[in-house]
Protein backbone atom coordinates (compact mmCIF):
# COMPACT_ATOMS: atom_id res chain seq x y z
CA UNK A 1 0.00 0.00 0.00
CA UNK A 2 2.91 1.98 0.27
CA UNK A 3 5.25 4.24 2.81
CA UNK A 4 2.60 5.33 6.20
CA UNK A 5 0.04 2.84 5.24
CA UNK A 6 0.69 1.69 9.32
CA UNK A 7 2.42 3.53 11.17
CA UNK A 8 2.25 3.78 15.40
CA UNK A 9 0.06 6.59 16.38
CA UNK A 10 3.28 8.43 18.19
CA UNK A 11 4.95 8.61 15.10
CA UNK A 12 1.86 10.35 12.81
CA UNK A 13 3.88 13.22 11.32
CA UNK A 14 0.91 14.61 9.14
CA UNK A 15 1.46 18.09 9.14
CA UNK A 16 -1.57 20.55 11.01
CA UNK A 17 -4.46 20.58 9.67
CA UNK A 18 -4.63 23.46 6.96
CA UNK A 19 -7.82 25.52 7.17
CA UNK A 20 -9.63 28.14 5.33
CA UNK A 21 -10.46 31.73 7.67
CA UNK A 22 -14.93 31.92 7.73
CA UNK A 23 -14.03 35.36 8.60
CA UNK A 24 -15.45 35.08 11.64
CA UNK A 25 -13.05 35.41 14.57
CA UNK A 26 -15.63 33.65 17.28
CA UNK A 27 -16.81 30.69 14.88
CA UNK A 28 -12.72 30.33 13.88
CA UNK A 29 -12.20 30.00 17.84
CA UNK A 30 -15.35 28.11 18.38
CA UNK A 31 -14.38 25.27 15.54
CA UNK A 32 -11.48 25.02 17.11
CA UNK A 33 -8.28 25.09 14.80
CA UNK A 34 -9.57 28.53 13.11
CA UNK A 35 -11.67 28.05 10.08
CA UNK A 36 -12.79 25.50 7.74
CA UNK A 37 -10.82 22.55 7.63
CA UNK A 38 -9.45 21.62 4.05
CA UNK A 39 -10.03 18.52 2.38
CA UNK A 40 -13.15 18.28 3.95
CA UNK A 41 -16.79 18.32 3.97
CA UNK A 42 -18.34 21.36 5.96
CA UNK A 43 -22.25 21.98 6.59
CA UNK A 44 -23.23 25.48 7.13
CA UNK A 45 -27.10 25.28 8.25
CA UNK A 46 -29.59 27.27 10.35
CA UNK A 47 -32.58 28.74 9.87
CA UNK A 48 -33.40 31.57 6.97
CA UNK A 49 -31.87 34.78 6.86
CA UNK A 50 -29.74 33.74 9.51
CA UNK A 51 -26.11 34.44 7.57
CA UNK A 52 -25.38 30.92 6.79
CA UNK A 53 -24.76 32.07 2.69
CA UNK A 54 -23.09 35.02 4.14
CA UNK A 55 -20.34 33.03 6.42
CA UNK A 56 -19.62 30.92 3.28
CA UNK A 57 -18.88 34.23 1.02
CA UNK A 58 -16.44 35.20 3.66
CA UNK A 59 -14.74 32.20 3.38
CA UNK A 60 -14.90 32.59 -0.25
CA UNK A 61 -13.16 35.70 -0.15
CA UNK A 62 -10.54 34.34 2.67
CA UNK A 63 -9.61 31.61 0.28
CA UNK A 64 -9.08 33.70 -2.46
CA UNK A 65 -6.88 36.38 -0.71
CA UNK A 66 -4.21 33.68 -0.37
CA UNK A 67 -4.59 33.01 -3.72
CA UNK A 68 -6.68 30.59 -4.07
CA UNK A 69 -9.34 29.63 -6.55
CA UNK A 70 -12.93 29.08 -5.37
CA UNK A 71 -15.95 27.80 -6.92
CA UNK A 72 -19.92 28.49 -6.03
CA UNK A 73 -22.93 26.12 -7.16
CA UNK A 74 -25.72 28.31 -7.06
CA UNK A 75 -28.69 25.97 -6.96
CA UNK A 76 -31.27 28.13 -5.70
CA UNK A 77 -30.67 31.02 -8.08
CA UNK A 78 -30.02 33.86 -6.01
CA UNK A 79 -26.43 34.60 -5.67
CA UNK A 80 -26.16 38.77 -5.23
CA UNK A 81 -22.76 39.58 -7.18
CA UNK A 82 -22.57 42.70 -5.50
CA UNK A 83 -23.73 42.04 -1.87
CA UNK A 84 -20.57 38.79 -2.72
CA UNK A 85 -18.32 41.73 -3.78
CA UNK A 86 -19.12 43.92 -0.84
CA UNK A 87 -17.62 40.78 1.47
CA UNK A 88 -14.47 40.69 -0.36
CA UNK A 89 -15.03 38.11 -2.94
CA UNK A 90 -13.47 38.82 -6.57
CA UNK A 91 -16.66 38.16 -8.47
CA UNK A 92 -14.27 38.21 -11.79
CA UNK A 93 -12.26 35.37 -10.85
CA UNK A 94 -15.30 33.16 -8.78
CA UNK A 95 -16.75 30.12 -10.85
CA UNK A 96 -20.34 30.21 -10.81
CA UNK A 97 -22.23 27.44 -12.00
CA UNK A 98 -26.37 27.72 -11.84
CA UNK A 99 -27.47 24.28 -12.60
CA UNK A 100 -30.80 23.70 -13.38
CA UNK A 101 -31.42 19.69 -11.55
CA UNK A 102 -29.71 18.32 -7.98
CA UNK A 103 -27.54 15.71 -10.15
CA UNK A 104 -26.39 18.25 -12.85
CA UNK A 105 -25.38 20.29 -9.45
CA UNK A 106 -23.56 17.77 -7.79
CA UNK A 107 -21.70 16.00 -11.24
CA UNK A 108 -20.58 19.49 -11.57
CA UNK A 109 -19.18 19.75 -8.08
CA UNK A 110 -17.68 16.28 -8.17
CA UNK A 111 -16.07 17.56 -11.67
CA UNK A 112 -14.61 20.49 -10.08
CA UNK A 113 -13.46 18.51 -7.02
CA UNK A 114 -11.67 15.88 -8.91
CA UNK A 115 -9.99 18.89 -11.71
CA UNK A 116 -7.98 19.99 -7.87
CA UNK A 117 -7.83 23.01 -9.45
CA UNK A 118 -10.23 24.93 -7.01
CA UNK A 119 -9.50 25.06 -3.01
CA UNK A 120 -13.08 25.66 -2.18
CA UNK A 121 -16.65 25.12 -3.46
CA UNK A 122 -19.59 26.41 -2.34
CA UNK A 123 -23.10 24.64 -2.55
CA UNK A 124 -26.25 26.81 -2.51
CA UNK A 125 -28.51 24.89 -0.70
CA UNK A 126 -28.78 21.37 -0.54
CA UNK A 127 -32.93 21.93 -0.05
CA UNK A 128 -32.24 23.64 -3.47
CA UNK A 129 -31.00 20.16 -4.60
CA UNK A 130 -33.74 18.92 -6.59
CA UNK A 131 -33.64 15.27 -8.22
CA UNK A 132 -34.30 15.50 -11.88
CA UNK A 133 -37.35 12.99 -11.76
CA UNK A 134 -39.24 15.39 -9.17
CA UNK A 135 -38.57 18.19 -11.76
CA UNK A 136 -39.89 16.35 -14.78
CA UNK A 137 -42.70 14.50 -12.55
CA UNK A 138 -46.20 15.46 -12.24
CA UNK A 139 -47.66 17.84 -9.50
CA UNK A 140 -48.67 15.94 -6.69
CA UNK A 141 -46.13 13.14 -7.07
CA UNK A 142 -44.61 11.21 -4.06
CA UNK A 143 -40.96 11.02 -4.30
CA UNK A 144 -40.14 9.62 -0.65
CA UNK A 145 -36.29 9.51 -0.34
CA UNK A 146 -35.33 10.66 -3.15
CA UNK A 147 -33.27 13.18 -2.42
CA UNK A 148 -31.17 11.95 0.41
CA UNK A 149 -30.52 9.43 -1.75
CA UNK A 150 -28.79 11.45 -3.95
CA UNK A 151 -26.83 13.52 -1.50
CA UNK A 152 -26.05 10.25 0.35
CA UNK A 153 -24.55 8.74 -2.89
CA UNK A 154 -22.99 12.38 -3.35
CA UNK A 155 -20.95 12.84 -0.47
CA UNK A 156 -19.46 9.05 -0.67
CA UNK A 157 -18.27 9.88 -4.33
CA UNK A 158 -16.61 12.94 -3.38
CA UNK A 159 -15.36 12.32 0.08
CA UNK A 160 -12.20 10.20 -1.08
CA UNK A 161 -11.58 13.33 -3.62
CA UNK A 162 -11.39 16.04 -1.34
CA UNK A 163 -9.25 14.70 0.61
CA UNK A 164 -7.10 13.81 -2.21
CA UNK A 165 -6.91 17.37 -3.93
CA UNK A 166 -7.27 19.09 -0.37
CA UNK A 167 -10.47 21.08 -1.56
CA UNK A 168 -13.06 22.09 1.00
CA UNK A 169 -16.69 21.44 -0.05
CA UNK A 170 -19.58 23.60 1.54
CA UNK A 171 -22.99 22.79 2.06
CA UNK A 172 -25.29 25.13 2.77
CA UNK A 173 -28.70 23.86 4.88
CA UNK A 174 -31.77 24.83 6.16
CA UNK A 175 -34.35 23.84 8.73
CA UNK A 176 -37.18 22.74 8.61
CA UNK A 177 -40.05 21.60 10.93
CA UNK A 178 -42.01 18.63 10.12
CA UNK A 179 -45.61 18.85 10.57
CA UNK A 180 -47.32 16.27 12.51
CA UNK A 181 -44.02 14.89 14.37
CA UNK A 182 -46.01 12.32 17.04
CA UNK A 183 -42.97 12.32 19.49
CA UNK A 184 -39.60 14.14 20.64
CA UNK A 185 -39.00 17.09 22.70
CA UNK A 186 -39.98 20.55 20.98
CA UNK A 187 -38.54 24.02 22.82
CA UNK A 188 -41.34 26.66 23.63
CA UNK A 189 -40.77 28.75 20.67
CA UNK A 190 -41.27 25.76 18.32
CA UNK A 191 -43.94 27.08 15.53
CA UNK A 192 -47.23 24.75 15.24
CA UNK A 193 -49.04 24.85 11.94
CA UNK A 194 -52.60 25.65 12.52
CA UNK A 195 -55.66 25.03 10.26
CA UNK A 196 -56.04 28.16 8.87
CA UNK A 197 -52.28 28.19 7.26
CA UNK A 198 -51.23 30.41 10.47
CA UNK A 199 -48.31 29.66 12.70
CA UNK A 200 -48.20 29.69 16.40
CA UNK A 201 -45.72 29.03 19.50
CA UNK A 202 -46.55 25.65 21.03
CA UNK A 203 -45.80 27.42 24.07
CA UNK A 204 -48.60 29.53 24.33
CA UNK A 205 -51.05 27.34 22.48
CA UNK A 206 -50.48 25.43 25.60
CA UNK A 207 -50.26 28.15 28.30
CA UNK A 208 -53.35 29.83 26.87
CA UNK A 209 -54.93 26.33 25.77
CA UNK A 210 -56.20 28.21 22.91
CA UNK A 211 -59.23 26.02 21.47
CA UNK A 212 -57.38 25.68 17.44
CA UNK A 213 -57.56 23.03 14.98
CA UNK A 214 -53.71 21.72 14.30
CA UNK A 215 -52.21 20.39 10.79
CA UNK A 216 -51.21 16.77 11.91
CA UNK A 217 -50.43 13.91 9.47
CA UNK A 218 -52.30 10.89 9.08
CA UNK A 219 -50.53 8.05 8.16
CA UNK A 220 -53.26 6.02 7.39
CA UNK A 221 -54.73 8.61 4.20
CA UNK A 222 -51.03 10.00 3.63
CA UNK A 223 -52.22 13.51 4.39
CA UNK A 224 -51.50 16.45 6.17
CA UNK A 225 -54.86 17.10 8.09
CA UNK A 226 -56.67 19.31 10.80
CA UNK A 227 -57.45 18.06 14.05
CA UNK A 228 -58.83 19.70 16.76
CA UNK A 229 -56.87 19.88 20.28
CA UNK A 230 -58.61 17.85 22.80
CA UNK A 231 -57.01 17.16 26.08
CA UNK A 232 -54.59 18.81 28.21
CA UNK A 233 -52.13 17.63 31.01
CA UNK A 234 -50.23 18.79 33.70
CA UNK A 235 -46.70 17.08 33.67
CA UNK A 236 -45.21 19.58 36.17
CA UNK A 237 -43.90 23.60 35.36
CA UNK A 238 -44.56 24.44 31.59
CA UNK A 239 -41.33 26.08 32.03
CA UNK A 240 -39.93 22.36 31.29
CA UNK A 241 -42.52 20.44 30.28
CA UNK A 242 -45.80 21.28 28.05
CA UNK A 243 -47.79 18.69 25.95
CA UNK A 244 -51.12 18.70 24.58
CA UNK A 245 -53.34 16.00 22.73
CA UNK A 246 -54.62 16.57 19.51
CA UNK A 247 -57.54 14.02 17.78
CA UNK A 248 -56.52 11.70 15.22
CA UNK A 249 -58.41 11.29 11.67
CA UNK A 250 -62.19 9.84 12.44
CA UNK A 251 -62.23 10.23 16.01
CA UNK A 252 -59.99 6.69 16.90
CA UNK A 253 -56.44 6.89 19.18
CA UNK A 254 -54.65 10.02 19.59
CA UNK A 255 -52.35 11.77 17.97
CA UNK A 256 -49.67 14.04 21.01
CA UNK A 257 -47.16 16.28 20.48
CA UNK A 258 -45.00 16.87 23.68
CA UNK A 259 -42.29 19.41 24.54
CA UNK A 260 -39.45 20.18 27.01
Amino acid sequence: FGKGSVMRLGDDTRPAIEVIPTGSISLDVALGIGGFPRGRIVEVYGPESSGKTTVALHAVANAQRGGGIAAFIDAEHALDPEYAKKLGVDVDALLVSQPDTGEQALEIADMLIRSGAIDIIVIDSVAALVPKAEIEGEMGDSHVGLQARLMSQALRKVAGALNQTRTTAVFINQLREKIGVMFGCMSYGTKVTLADGTQEKIGKIVNQRMNVEVLSYDPESDRVVPRPITNWFENGNAERFLQFTVAKSGGNGRAQFAAT
